[in-house]
């Protein structure tokens, strides 16, 4: 980031903050503000936050977030698209951010400043959220054979006595399956947890059933319990359940139970 791109004042004063960030603004970039200020709210409802130091952010997009000291959601904001006017006045540095569509405005009053930075950031970077346990689940009922090749999912979470069991299905000899699903390393409870809906389930099937336990990762001592119950393990990681929801595309659950 070259320093022409970028401006940073410790304590500058309201009238070498208002240039600053006028032009900051103009250029859609990113605008950081530490300071004391007020903020009027006007639109869906009314609200007024009283004089207190906090961290201003006006993005690029049009958005705005006024953060607090504490917490990580921010006290108000405007959504991205918004209008900005600066104005330097009698009674401080006002920044006036409103929607006209809407009809809603956010006005800011600042006092007092401790730092004002104009930031040329780029972030082009994917962001990737990784599967639940219930979307490790989806992505299993969509994609069977990532369990293992000719498993049928017939139900999900199946109510039994100890709770609820995430899949059952049959696998490709027509064997009785039940699955446990953990998003994170299996520990011993979850050896347990299934060995439970085994009971239940070898009581009422009166039949052979396999317990098949899947997880990224198990823990020694799961494995060995698991071992000795005589069920199974699958490694299966939420990134790769993720990967596989995004070929989804809107196929409805029900499909795979018809």
């Amino acid at each position: 980031m070259g320093e022409s791109q970028q401006q940073i004042l410790p304590n500058p004063s309201l009238g070498e903050a208002e240039k600053v960030i006028k032009s900051g603004i103009s250029r859609r970039k990113t605008v950081v503000i530490a300071g004391e200020c007020t903020v009027d709210y006007d639109g869906r409802a009314r609200s007024k936050l009283e004089s207190g130091e906090r961290l201003v952010i006006f993005k690029p997009d049009g958005s705005a977030l006024i953060h607090r000291p504490k917490l990580y959601s921010p006290v108000n904001w405007q959504p991205s698209g918004s209008i900005f006017n600066t104005k330097l006045l009698e009674e401080g540095l006002v920044v006036r951010v409103f929607r006209r569509k809407e009809n809603e405005s956010m006005v800011i009053t600042f006092t007092a400043l401790q730092m004002v930075a104009v930031l040329d950031l780029v972030d082009n970077g994917e962001f990737n959220l990784y599967a639940s346990e219930r979307d490790m689940q989806e992505a299993i009922l969509f994609k069977p054979d990532i369990l293992e090749t000719g498993f049928r999912p017939m139900t999900k979470e199946m109510a039994v006595d100890p709770g609820f069991i995430d899949i059952i299905g049959y696998d490709s000899d027509n064997t009785l399956t039940i699955v446990e699903i953990k998003r994170v390393k299996a520990p011993k409870d979850a050896v347990e947890q299934l060995r439970k809906y085994m009971d239940v389930i070898d009581m009422d099937a009166n039949r052979t059933v396999r317990a098949i336990l899947v997880a990224p990762e198990i823990a020694d001592n799961a494995k060995e319990l698991l071992d000795e119950y005589g069920y199974e393990f699958k490694a299966l990681s939420p990134k790769e359940c993720s990967e596989i929801l995004k070929q989804k595309k809107g196929t409805p659950l029900t499909s795979f139970f018809e």
